[in-house]
């Protein structure tokens, strides 16, 4: 029989290593003194684990600390440039990607067209992609601590196996395995809500956040969730389609094959959908043909046009309610490109969610609603390498096999 894992002495000294990189990454510059305090483990161990993070060049010595009478204490600091990591994002038609340092600052960036969907072709743009960024910025291989690729669909991330892709119409493919051949580096591989979600709990608006949520609006709606300070992707990467919640049986087609989703009433299509069908009845002017146009209208006071986002809003106000009520979470982020329609959507939005969520849940959870770049996707991509570096080992997506 195997041994109880916690009682394996390399995993026990890798829960510290994590342990005290991850308090001098979020109070750092810090003391040995006071990594021991936060960690409650021994000066010793701490000595030692510290010393072989300056040796893997992870952390420096920055600085020395106000004294309290005795010598001034040496401050340990994380060394951002200690490592470098490439995050992609795959989408329909191209690939965007970014080469970050340790703590997720996007230090270049490159996109590159996908010529067609085919697999072999996909997997040629990604790693040109990854090849473009280490040439650019004069990484060496033995610096690109990994690779990180979110897309769109179900991930088995443990396994870097995509089960479906909506948008290319694969299904079972190891694509994590097929890009690290390429790259000849560790490839993780994870759902691209997921990995935004992911980036929000390590560097932006959801650190030091137990349980939040990150809802994305744009080409589709997605739905990322911290339970308990970890990603839940449910069985097999399949949770998180609040986009293919259904409003109406009886409403617009929507590409999963259903009636009435989510996406069919609040996302970027749907939005000029009905913008198209409002120009067919003369209410609006055919010169409106994206969403700019439409914005533009509502900039000019069209009533038809506002109440197209208003509608919206109040659609996707009820349903972030119905996650309010299930998840009971601290914090909602909204993100992604459908941002850019701003108050029209969200205070619609907010209206609607006080209207309809259980008394008392309401005041507990804050809504924020996170600013956009063409870089997020990506940057939320190489946090799957950096969640490698940074989570304690019992918590990392490890494969495992079939008992």
């Amino acid at each position: 029989m195997d041994k109880h894992p916690l009682g394996n002495r390399d995993l026990i000294r890798a829960i510290n290593r994590s342990a005290a990189l991850n308090t001098i990454k979020t109070y750092g510059p810090i003391s040995r003194a006071e990594i021991a305090r936060f960690t409650r483990l021994s000066a010793a161990t701490i000595s030692g684990i510290t010393a072989e993070l300056i040796d893997d060049d992870l952390i420096f010595e920055k600085e020395t600390g106000d004294s309290n009478g005795g010598r001034r204490p040496i401050l340990l600091a994380l060394n951002p440039r200690g490592g470098y990591v490439v995050g992609l994002k795959l989408l329909e038609n191209q690939v965007v990607g970014v080469l970050t340092d340790l703590e997720a600052t996007v230090l270049a960036n490159h996109t590159q067209p996908l010529d067609d969907h085919f697999l072999e072709a996909a997997i040629d743009t990604l790693s040109a992609v990854v090849e473009a960024l280490v040439r650019q910025c004069g990484v060496a291989q033995k610096q690109l601590m990994g690779v990180g690729l979110g897309l769109a669909g179900i991930i088995d991330a443990p396994h870097g196996q995509l089960r479906y892709s909506p948008t290319f119409g694969w299904r079972n493919v190891p694509i994590g395995d097929l890009l690290r051949e390429r790259v000849q580096t560790p490839v993780h591989v994870g759902n691209d809500v997921d990995t935004l979600t992911l980036a929000e709990k390590w560097f932006g608006k959801g650190q030091g956040l137990d349980n939040f949520l990150t809802v994305t609006i744009g080409r589709g709606v997605g739905l990322g969730i911290v339970v308990n300070g970890q990603i839940y992707s449910g069985f097999k990467g399949g949770a998180g389609e609040f986009g293919h919640i259904v409003i109406d049986p009886a409403g617009p087609q929507c590409a999963c094959g259903n009636r009435g989703c989510l996406e069919t009433y609040v996302s970027d299509p749907a939005l000029l959908r009905r913008a198209k069908e409002a120009v067919a009845r003369g209410d609006l002017p055919d010169t409106v043909q994206s969403l700019n146009s439409l914005l533009q209208q509502v900039q000019e006071g069209n009533p038809v046009a506002l109440a197209i986002f208003s509608q919206a809003g109040q659609v996707l106000g009820r349903s972030i309610a119905n996650l309010i009520n299930i998840f009971s979470p601290q914090q909602i982020i909204v993100s992604g490109e459908g941002i850019r329609a701003g108050d029209l959507i969200f205070d619609p939005m907010r209206a609607t969610i006080a209207q309809h969520v259980m008394p008392g849940l309401a005041e507990d959870t804050e809504i924020e609603v996170d600013i956009w770049n063409d870089d997020a996707w990506a940057r939320g991509a190489a946090s799957l390498v950096l969640q490698e570096l940074f989570s304690s080992p019992i918590h990392r997506n490890t494969a495992r096999t079939p008992i």
